[in-house]
């Protein structure tokens, strides 16, 4: 019985050819550095990672010589599933779209070594026009917390009255008071992308202190 599991087929493994295993690391370079040029292009922020594209183009390479290294020998996927069962990955993804980079790059190296040139080829011109039509997205209508620093109840009914009037839709978040003043969070709509309602609340008698911050990580003071 075990001498049909384990047979001469299973411990056998694929002659490995030294021109297929180049023209795997060049394809899967190739679109590694692809995926890398989108990366830069798409991305939305002002300042990037640099390690984590660099991280994109080998996650690419190194998944597909495993998987090239696997498919030529069956006990040896059994022992690389074993070991790779052990790796715990602590690192966190920051941005939602980077998970989806990480596994673009992560597929790109399983296609490249099974020697699934064309799949990785089209696959990866789709995904990246996808990218590029969702990329020139610019939405406007982006929610905003405004922080503003009172003096008085007079300033607070002032900074009300000017945020309504200023902004698509406003909603008081939260009031803090203290013995010397009290602090008004609101959450906002802007009409336009313009800030400047934000100078004309510090204008506003008896405001100390006015902060607008973007739910995107971006802040404006």
């Amino acid at each position: 019985m075990i001498e049909n599991i384990f047979n001469l087929d299973l411990l056998s493994q694929r002659f490995m050819d030294i021109t297929e295993i180049f023209s795997v690391i060049f394809i899967g370079l190739v679109i590694s550095l692809f995926i890398f040029w989108v990366y830069t292009k798409t991305y939305k922020g002002v300042m990037y990672s640099s390690s984590f594209v660099v991280t994109l183009v080998l996650m690419c390479l190194i998944t597909s010589l495993i998987v090239y290294s696997v498919a030529t020998n069956f006990l040896l996927t059994l022992g690389m599933v074993g070991a790779l069962s052990i790796v715990r990955f602590r690192t966190v993804v920051k941005e939602p779209l980077d998970l989806a980079y990480l596994f673009w790059s992560i597929s790109v190296g399983i296609l490249t070594g099974a020697a699934f040139f064309t799949i990785a080829v089209i696959g990866s011109i789709s995904i990246s026009i996808v990218l590029f039509v969702f990329a020139k997205q610019n939405p406007k209508d982006l929610p905003y917390i405004t922080i503003v620093s009172c003096d008085n109840e007079l300033a607070e009914i002032k900074v009300t009255e000017l945020v309504e009037s200023q902004t698509k839709k406003s909603v008081i978040k939260a009031k803090t008071v203290t013995r010397n003043n009290l602090e008004l969070t609101f959450e906002i709509r802007l009409k336009t992308e313009s800030t400047k309602f934000v100078n004309a609340l510090l204008a506003l008698e008896g405001v100390s202190n006015a902060t607008l911050v973007s739910y995107n990580g971006d802040y404006y003071m």
